[in-house]
């Protein structure tokens, strides 16, 4: 076991990839596979890739689901750039089988909104109606846990993107592991391989055209260019400091957590990014969030050098209540997403755990 755990250790060193190209920004499509739903990992700028548990975890290190007591409903709604007219709905579930699985389905439907329909002859719209565009994401998760200190899963994502008259289709792969150590599991190490997958390609009726070929009309239909997903590469880490035990002298439960958490991203179409985050919690009740993200350019005034929409700082709270004493659970998240443009991203979230 000692040799196993410098083994992985060394991975999680080795595996490191600064493949980060600013030149490559927005050459990938599918871009709402970066975007992280859930208000509770959110108010934390995502930096708990190693610490975060449950249905969350799909969208960060998926080892982190089987850390459910037995079943985990999960819902969030997302005001994303306020003032855009874009909302996101996310809704989970998740339940163990037996003592070291569970298997997590989460859904994921963004909304713009009425666009006005515009023509090169119309370019302003107003008279030939409107069309909304909706992206739907629906990801089937399996992790389990392979001994008391490491835990691995896998997501296979169906990816859905259209308009009244064009779509595209694709699927994707993340798979992540976790290892834990330490008393009470207070060191967390994670990597993450998210949003790996063919390319996609836009098709229907709004590449086809109609040509006159020797005075007889044809339909012709044009192809548009594929385009590749954007995979990415993490690595993160955490700790918990305990600062109270429950009752008497020498019980297993703290009363009082901080957890301190960083990840590093490398993404393989935009500028690598590095997420840091602190958690406050008091008797799994109440839960204060903070964090900043980090990449290339974040602070800088010029619009030129921005290719991300956040300005870095997040924050969150969370409140969680039993049913009744020791039982099921119910939870109320929000988060904070400071964006350099629009009113921030605001996101709201009801969790029920059994």
């Amino acid at each position: 076991m000692k040799n196993l755990k410098y083994t992985f250790l060394l991975s999680l060193v080795c595996t490191i990839a600064w493949a980060g190209n600013r030149d490559r920004v927005g050459q990938a499509g599918a871009s709402e596979l970066l975007i992280n739903p859930w208000a509770q990992s959110s108010g934390m700028a995502s930096a708990g890739l190693a610490s975060t548990n449950g249905l969350e975890a799909m969208n960060l290190n998926v080892a982190g689901l089987t850390k459910i007591n037995k079943t985990e409903l999960l819902f969030s709604r997302t005001d994303w750039l306020r003032g855009s007219d874009i909302n996101i709905n996310a809704f989970g579930l998740a339940q163990k089988l037996g003592e070291s699985g569970a298997l997590g389905i989460g859904i994921m439907s963004m909304s713009f909104g009425d666009i006005p329909v515009t023509t090169v002859n119309l370019p302003e719209g107003g008279k030939l109606g409107t069309f909304s565009p909706q992206y739907l994401n629906l990801g089937v998760s399996y992790a389990r846990n392979f001994s008391d200190n490491i835990s691995a899963g896998i997501t296979v994502r169906m990816i859905s993107e259209q308009i009244a008259n064009a779509n595209a289709r694709g699927t994707s792969l993340d798979a992540g592991i976790r290892y834990v150590t330490g008393p009470l599991d207070r060191v967390k190490f994670g990597i993450a391989l998210r949003n790996v997958g063919p390319k996609m390609e836009y098709a229907g009726d709004g590449f086809s055209i109609k040509a006159n070929i020797e005075d007889e009309e044809f339909t012709l239909e044009t192809r548009s260019q594929a385009f590749e997903l954007p995979a990415v590469l993490a690595i993160g880490a955490s700790y918990d400091f305990h600062l109270g035990m429950a009752g008497e002298e020498g019980a297993a439960e703290p009363t009082q957590i901080i957890t301190a958490a960083g990840s590093f991203t490398s993404n393989s179409f935009g500028k690598d990014q590095i997420a840091i985050g602190a958690e406050y919690g008091f008797k799994k009740m109440v839960f204060v969030r903070a964090g900043y993200l980090y990449e290339d350019g974040v602070a800088s005034s010029n619009a030129q050098d921005l290719t991300n929409a956040f300005s870095g700082p997040t924050a969150g709270l969370s409140l969680s209540m039993p049913f009744v004493k020791d039982g099921p659970r119910i939870g109320l998240d929000y988060s904070y997403r400071a964006t350099k443009s629009f009113d921030g991203t605001h996101s709201i979230g009801l969790r029920i755990n059994i």
